[in-house]
């Protein structure tokens, strides 16, 4: 799906509950968000920007009809129970939630409060709705990835270095819970190919260099970035060792290329 399809979609799926609910009682409509990046991530402000403006177009303007409460909790998953209680406190009428990480947190607070949710991959596979066509309960949205495109990403990463016999797998546990459905999709197309497969988990930023310093020791090593907001955020440091240490890398987000990607990592 185009970018503009998606925020088109995205503004009409999350105005729906409000406007259900607006028939029920008058007074101003509160809806929660809850983003996955930092504050100042230029991007995801322009998706909220343009939700805002989706909502306005049906009828809803902030600081007449309605109230919207953004959170962004950086790619912490403490933050994310945190901001999820904010919003909850603040009866919502609807909750738009960005990343596995928040939606995981939104879930275990409410079953009744409408949520639509963005940027989440294969939320059937990870037992959020029941199937794309029927999801059931209260969380609808759109979904980034399935989680067969690990293997995609490995197969890339073949063609790019063939000599690769060693692939690091990148990602921050408590952040990126979804990524160990991705390290199954790339285990499975890494066998038949000779290739092994490490899992390098990061927690905090002092542990990306040790990690990769101690991967690229070893010759025809190779890095893949799965889907994971605290990786992202770090990108511009990833590439950058990933040069130093001679590792061809491969990464989920496209601003890893906008961060020195190309420039940094040999191929």
């Amino acid at each position: 799906m185009r970018r503009r399809e998606f925020i088109a979609g995205l503004g009409s799926a999350a105005a729906w509950p409000v406007v259900a609910r607006a028939q029920q009682r008058g007074g101003v409509r509160v809806v929660g968000v809850l983003m996955n990046p930092v504050a100042t991530d230029s991007e995801f402000q322009s998706y909220v920007a343009v939700f805002i403006q989706g909502l306005h177009r049906l009828g809803w303007v902030e600081a007449q009809n309605l109230r919207v409460d953004v959170r962004w909790n950086a790619g912490n998953a403490g933050l994310s129970q945190t901001y999820e209680a904010q919003l909850i406190g603040l009866m919502p009428d609807v909750i738009l939630v960005a990343s596995t990480t928040n939606l995981t947190a939104i879930r275990q607070a409410t079953s009744t409060v409408p949520v639509v949710f963005v940027s989440v991959s294969d939320p059937v596979a990870q037992g959020f709705v029941a199937s794309a066509k029927h999801p059931g309960g209260n969380l609808t949205g759109f979904s980034r990835y399935e989680f067969s495109i690990g293997g995609k990403w490995l197969g890339l990463l073949k063609e790019v270095a063939p000599g690769l016999a060693r692939v690091a797998v990148m990602f921050n546990p408590d952040a990126s819970p979804q990524s160990k459905f991705f390290m199954q999709a790339i285990e499975a197309a890494a066998a038949p190919v000779g290739v092994q497969v490490i899992a390098a988990p990061v927690r905090v930023t002092a542990d990306i260099e040790p990690a990769l310093e101690s991967f690229g020791r070893q010759p025809n090593g190779g890095l893949i970035l799965t889907s994971d907001t605290f990786t992202n955020l770090r990108y511009s440091l990833i590439a950058t060792l990933a040069g130093r240490y001679s590792l061809p890398s491969i990464a989920s987000g496209a601003s890893f290329v906008k961060n020195g990607g190309l420039e940094h990592v040999p191929v």
